[in-house]
This record gives structure tokens, C-alpha cells and sequence, in this order.
């Protein structure tokens, strides 16, 4: 009788582990390297975890976030547009090609800064440089980010164009991948100006970066995403965690101040932008 108490009280502690294992949450968020991976990791360890907090109080299951880093933006954009990942992170000019791709995917909600929906690219050159207004790239080397980045190619390419110079007045123009690689490249004389974010521009010159800035422009802060495949109970739940996101050590490590309600309509004067990218190769 002894032995079989045992075996069904064993019994019953194997089934009740196993559905603990079963409840809880695992959901995958993914974000491509604009900065160096590690660099990437740090900026949002600390969101996710904070996320992961406010989730499984909300949803009272245990809630688990692995994060992915894409090596780049169009493996990043697929992971989200084929569910690999659950949420993802993006530019928005990546989440209106994300958009194209599959109508599907929503917008959880978009990043703060002071309180506000935008922030800034930047155009610079080396501090040295004899190069003082953008008209003056003419018959320079440019560095651009990723193809797809929304400072590094489609808003800082209409900043250009706005002050009347287009992509056949560069000696030769290139795609360097990521905000901090063009920076760097600039600094190193291997190009005469570039384009990249604020954030980015400010970390170079704490590192000793000798750059300068001689264009500004506004961008849309970025927006946070759901696959298809995300319930709507999930989607729901993600959106309120992160609009009541107030763990200040987090949205520090993030360089923003909280997350704001988004509509596609915020991301209207990007999407204008890369309809009216040709004519920068014109």
C-alpha cells in the first residue's frame, strides 16, 4: 500500500511539473544589428525583462522572452514577417516594407522621446573637414547605413536632395551596414561625410570620434510589432505593458522615456520619403 501511495503521489508531482512546463509563455523578439550585437543585447535586456515582469503579472503565467539579433535588417524583417520571431523592434522604413510584405502584422506601439514621437538623423563630417554645408559634399565620398535604414538611407538621401544634391554628385557613395560603422569610416577619413542617427553620432564622440554635424533632420521614433500569428490576447497584452512601462533603468538602457500609442498614419512622412527615393538617382 506504501509503495503505491508513492508511486501516484510521484505520479501526480511528474504531471504537475509537467503542466508548469506547458504554462508558460515563450515568445521569441527580434531586432537587427544598427549598432555592434553586444551593444544590441544591453540596449534591451533590461526592456525585456521588465516586459517579461509586467506580462506574466498581467497575463498571472510565466512569461519568457528570448531575444533574436538578425545579422541584418532584411533577415530581421522576414523573422517578423514569417513568425519566427512573436515581436520585433524595427525602423520605420523597415516596418512599412515589414508592412508590404504581410498587412498582418500590427503595431504594438512606438517609442518615446521626451515625450515626443520623433528624434534626429544627422549628417556629419570629420571635425577638421573643410566641409561646412551639404552642398559642399558635391564631388566627395558619402557613407550611407543599410539599404534599408530609415536615417541612414531614405530620410538622410531627401535631406541631400533637398539641398540639391543627388547620388551621381558623389566621386563614390556607399551602403556601410550600421550607424556606427559610418561614423567611424568618417572619422577615419575613409569617407567625407555620412549619415546616421543622434544617439549613435553622440556615443562616437565620448569615444573620442573626431566628427562634426552639418545637417539635421527629424525622424519618426521606432515602433514595436506583432507577427500574425500573435494572439490577440497577447498583442493586447503587449501593448498595455509597454504604454505603462515605467521602469526607469530599462527605458534608460533604451534612451527612451516610455512608449506611446501608434498609428500607421505616424509613419505617413516615411513611407512619402521612400516613394520619392528615385529621384535622389535621377
Amino acid at each position: 500500500m506504501f509503495y503505491k501511495k508513492l508511486i501516484i503521489f510521484c505520479s501526480l508531482l511528474l504531471l504537475l511539473s509537467t503542466f508548469s512546463a506547458q504554462a508558460d509563455i515563450q515568445l521569441k523578439f527580434g531586432v537587427y544589428t544598427s549598432d555592434q550585437p553586444l551593444t544590441m543585447v544591453k540596449k534591451f535586456r533590461p526592456l525585456l525583462s521588465a516586459l517579461e515582469t509586467g506580462l506574466s503579472q498581467k497575463l498571472s503565467q510565466m512569461v519568457k522572452i528570448k531575444m533574436v539579433v538578425a545579422k541584418d535588417y532584411d533577415t530581421g524583417i522576414n523573422d517578423l514577417v514569417s513568425g519566427k520571431v512573436d515581436f520585433s523592434r524595427f525602423g520605420p522604413a523597415s516596418y512599412i516594407k515589414a508592412k508590404q510584405l504581410e498587412p498582418g502584422i500590427k503595431l504594438l506601439a512606438m517609442e518615446s522621446k521626451k515625450g515626443k514621437k520623433v528624434f534626429k538623423g544627422v549628417i556629419c563630417v570629420a571635425r577638421h573637414s573643410d566641409i561646412q554645408t551639404l552642398a559642399q559634399l558635391k564631388g566627395k565620398r558619402f557613407a550611407f547605413g543599410n539599404k534599408n535604414s530609415t536615417i541612414g538611407r531614405y530620410l538622410a538621401q531627401n535631406h541631400l536632395l533637398a539641398a540639391g544634391v543627388h547620388a551621381a554628385d558623389f566621386t563614390d557613395y556607399a551602403y556601410l551596414g550600421r550607424h556606427d560603422k559610418v561614423g567611424a569610416a568618417v572619422a577615419a577619413g575613409q569617407f567625407d561625410g555620412g549619415a546616421l542617427k543622434a544617439g549613435t553620432y553622440k556615443t562616437l564622440l565620448k569615444k573620442g570620434k573626431a566628427l562634426r554635424i552639418i545637417g539635421e533632420f527629424e525622424n519618426v521614433t521606432k515602433p514595436w510589432l506583432a507577427s500574425k500569428q500573435l494572439s490577440l490576447t497577447m498583442v493586447a497584452a503587449l501593448t498595455e505593458v509597454l504604454l505603462e512601462m515605467k521602469d526607469v533603468q530599462a527605458l534608460k538602457a533604451l534612451k527612451k522615456d516610455g512608449f506611446l500609442v501608434a498609428s500607421d498614419a505616424d509613419y505617413a512622412p516615411i513611407r512619402q520619403a521612400i516613394e520619392q527615393n528615385h529621384e535622389f538617382f535621377q
